[in-house]
């Protein structure tokens, strides 16, 4: 059973940035599309960011285009999200999450392995 871990989560002022880490228990996920969630109280979980398995490709939510970068490096099974010009709306558990489906995809349900989420605050 694959695991994937989050970590890097933190309080940010507004227009900071931080850097969240997803690591893989396993090299399997080198060939899964991998993605970002993020759930914010009382709404629903929604698509951040997505890689392809090579980072070839990568597929980003309207709100967060032109600050937050996504990014892998398969030979230590981890996916990166870099968070630049935060603001208080960024602020939700973010969650890891991975899929066995060739393609890339925003729909949550469609991933198969989920990591436990990290708590990113942002301060106005």
């Amino acid at each position: 059973q694959v695991q994937v871990v989050e970590s890097g989560g933190g309080l940010v002022q507004a227009g900071g940035s931080l850097g969240l880490s997803c690591t893989a228990s396993d090299s399997t996920t080198v060939s899964f599309v991998m993605a970002w969630f993020r759930q914010a109280p009382g709404k629903d979980r929604e698509f951040v960011a997505a890689t392809s398995w090579n980072g070839g490709s990568t597929y980003y939510a309207d709100s967060v285009k032109g600050r937050f970068t996504i990014s892998r490096v398969n030979s230590k099974n981890t996916v990166y999200l870099r968070m630049n010009s935060l603001k208080p709306e960024d602020t939700a558990v973010y969650y890891c999450a991975a899929t066995r489906a060739g393609r890339a995809t925003r729909q949550s349900n469609e991933y198969d392995y989920w990591g436990q989420g990290t708590q990113v605050t942002v301060s106005s």
